[in-house]
């Protein structure tokens, strides 16, 4: 027992040292824009919500396929692991074509959401430069997968961190200019991320072709040409996570669009709850990895008692973690967003959304991890309606309803508040909902 929880903690946390590197992209570029300028940082908020969701539900299609190749490891079917990564890069190039499209027409969305017409500009070169990187992103997040799913995330670790060591530099000089390069504000940021995605992808590149761990699974033989019945395997359980990853980020990309209509200090503030919760949330996604990844091996390896077993252990950690920073959050709100803005009306709204950010992050903590687990007995569809019903309908569409018209006997509150209070309800009860279905699933399972 000991050692299964030792083994997940050490899994997670080698995850999240990483995950935490690629987080501090985001946010050393929301304390750079920052302080370039308030008007930086409101277009960045928005910049950055329309390419997280189109990023992280990509990624969440090739984020999904980890039990596939868990599984594969966990059975000892270690020559099959090659032709199965081979194949998911027909799935990856499909991935690339729809994000970069995405990324390169932002004008529809901007207009829709009404986004004021100064900050359209520069959203929009912001997100060209983003396009360009997000191939190599993509492409990085099989690998990273692939070691995930391998119980090896340790070469992953150390790419990500000395990454963040060149992209700090980067968005710091790209932003504010100097040795003769011009300032190049916002864009600068996007400029800086693109250099260092194409370097974490040639260095991952290299120690496949050069690694000793990787021989035994054939990676690098002839590519095959696409395999529809594999390819449907694929799709079946990383579309519907995809869609389901989608449903979750675009909930805070309309959030932060319909926000950016209250002003710049109201953009801001949500951009700085967003990016804290979103670091607190690395916590609970490493964990997730990590769980699934030991549920799946024992699944490959046939051993279903086990799998349930591990599963236990991670929900315990995923509690204690969630708990912990639920509290440093509320305790450090006013420190915390003082790090972040001078503006002392920025920083008091940003301080008063860090009471529903702690709420909303234990619930993510939860709802996170089952529905992680749940994809390693290949339940996805439900999990899509449940978050499509609670996030975008009660979550999203009553935040907007209590934000600018008033929600039963609640009059309109117009501040972000009343998108994050009503989202974090929302997410509660998907969490709810999530872990009365995996037990479910479990029991069944075990009948």
């Amino acid at each position: 027992m000991k050692g299964e929880r030792g083994l997940i903690a050490r899994h997670a946390g080698t995850v999240l040292v990483g995950q935490l590197a690629v987080m501090a992209f985001g946010v050393t570029d929301t304390i750079i824009a920052g302080r370039y300028s308030e008007n930086a940082l409101a277009a960045l908020s928005v910049g950055a919500a329309i390419f997280i969701s189109v990023y992280v539900s990509l990624m969440g299609v090739l984020q999904a396929l980890l039990p596939i190749w868990a599984e594969l490891h966990g059975g000892g079917r270690s020559s099959e692991v090659g032709r199965s990564v081979r194949q998911s890069l027909y799935l990856a190039a499909i991935a690339i074509v729809v994000g970069m499209a995405a990324l390169l027409s932002p004008g529809a969305v901007l207009r829709l959401t009404q986004v004021p017409a100064e900050m359209r500009g520069e959203v929009e070169m912001y997100l060209s430069v983003l396009a360009f990187a997000l191939a190599p992103s993509l492409l990085f997040r099989l690998f990273s997968t692939l070691n995930q799913s391998l119980g090896k995330p340790q070469l992953v670790t150390w790419l990500q961190l000395g990454s963040l060591l060149v992209k700090l530099p980067l968005s710091i000089w790209f932003t504010f200019g100097g040795a003769g390069l011009p300032a190049m504000g916002l864009v600068g940021c996007g400029w800086a991320t693109l250099c260092v995605n194409w370097a974490m992808l040639a260095c991952a590149v290299w120690l496949l072709r050069s690694s000793p761990f990787y021989r035994n699974y054939r990676l690098w033989e002839r590519i095959e040409k696409p395999d529809w019945n594999q390819i449907r395997q694929f799709a079946r359980l990383g579309v519907p996570g995809g869609l389901a990853v989608l449903v979750e980020v675009t909930s805070f990309t309309l959030m932060a669009l319909f926000i950016a209509r209250l002003g710049t200090a109201a953009a801001a503030a949500h951009q700085i709850a967003a990016n804290l919760m979103a670091v607190a949330y690395m916590v609970p996604l490493s964990l997730s990895i990590a769980t699934s990844a030991r549920v799946s091996f024992w699944l490959g390896a046939g051993d279903a008692a086990k799998a349930r077993h591990s599963c236990r252990l991670g929900f315990e950690l995923a509690v204690l973690c969630a708990l912990l920073f639920a509290t440093a959050l509320v305790t450090l709100r006013f420190p915390l967003a003082n790090v972040y803005s001078d503006n002392p009306a920025v920083i008091a709204l940003a301080a008063a959304l860090m009471l529903p950010v702690a709420a909303f992050h234990l619930a993510d903590a939860m709802q996170t991890l089952c529905v992680f687990v749940l994809r390693c007995y290949r339940v996805t569809l439900a999990p899509l309606v449940i978050y499509c019903t609670m996030l975008w309908g009660l979550g999203l569409g009553g935040s907007y309803l209590l934000a600018y018209h008033g929600l039963g006997p609640w009059e309109a509150i117009q501040s972000p508040l009343a998108f994050w209070i009503m989202s974090a309800a929302a997410l509660a009860l998907t969490a709810l909902l999530f872990g009365a279905l995996l037990r479910w699933t479990m029991a069944k399972r075990a009948a």
